[in-house]
């Protein structure tokens, strides 16, 4: 069985303190909830400080991007050691935004998986078609070369701390959303070129999230599809009490 990831990317919003905040506001209400993986990304500044108010409880912590190489002349960037050595056990990496703004390729996301992996790092890959996409009827095509980019060469023992995410750009802020048979048409599809491309056992364990616009009213129809096993949430992820309700709603 496919243990279920929720996951709350924080984007660029909470200051040290409020992220404390909200994780000491969220730690009692998901208290004792078993078979779910919880999972929340701040923003860099506040990793340290968000590590060590959960320190002792289930809540894992994640990055939002990480760089590939270990240390170097590289202003600016973290690496995926400097994201463990802050408290973290996932990175989320090539997340739609970073594609769009900041020219993320799937090589590049390639790369950070694998020096994420080589740290210690669970990383959650995200991929996704824009809405042009979609109505050209391309969404298969973009996803498959996604996947196939960010993913080459890596072994069945890597695809341990791999989680993907599939966000359909066009339902990422916009309040729209997939429908649950839209998302699991593409999670199954996902999972069938794993099978294609590493083999039974991968795709059998493989857990793949659906992100866009996730929200308590359609994250049950989305969690009850078959390929679907979890979900990287944005917006709703920011208050404690909503994050909880939709942690609950899944287990």
């Amino acid at each position: 069985m496919r243990i279920p990831v929720i996951a709350g990317n924080w984007k660029l919003y909470k200051t040290i303190g409020e992220s404390v905040a909200m994780v000491n506001e969220l730690k009692p209400l998901v208290a004792g909830i078993e078979g779910v993986e919880i999972v929340v990304a701040p923003v860099f500044t506040a990793l340290g400080s968000v590590s060590a108010a959960l320190s002792g409880s289930a809540i894992c912590v994640s990055g939002q991007d990480c760089f590939w190489e270990e240390e170097g002349a590289f202003t600016g960037e973290v690496s995926p050691k400097l994201l463990k050595d802050a408290g973290c056990s996932h990175v989320i990496i090539g997340h739609s935004e970073r594609r769009l703004y900041f020219g993320e390729s799937d090589d590049s996301v390639n790369r950070k998986v694998r020096a994420a992996i080589s740290a210690g790092l669970t990383a959650i890959v995200c991929v996704g078609e824009t809405l042009e996409e979609r109505d050209a009827r391309a969404t298969f095509t973009v996803v498959g070369k996604q996947i196939r980019g960010s993913l080459d060469g890596f072994s069945a023992d890597d695809f341990k701390q791999i989680v993907i995410a599939y966000e359909p750009v066009w339902a990422i802020g916009t309040g729209k959303t997939a429908t649950a048979e839209q998302a699991q048409d593409v999670h199954e599809y996902i999972r069938n070129l794993v099978l294609m491309l590493s083999g039974n056992s991968v795709s059998d364990s493989l857990r793949i999230l659906y992100g866009g616009s996730v929200k308590p009213d359609n994250i049950k129809g989305l969690m009850a599809q078959p390929d679907i096993d979890g979900a990287l949430i944005g917006g709703a992820s920011l208050k404690a009490a909503t994050f909880a309700e939709m942690i609950r709603i899944c287990v």
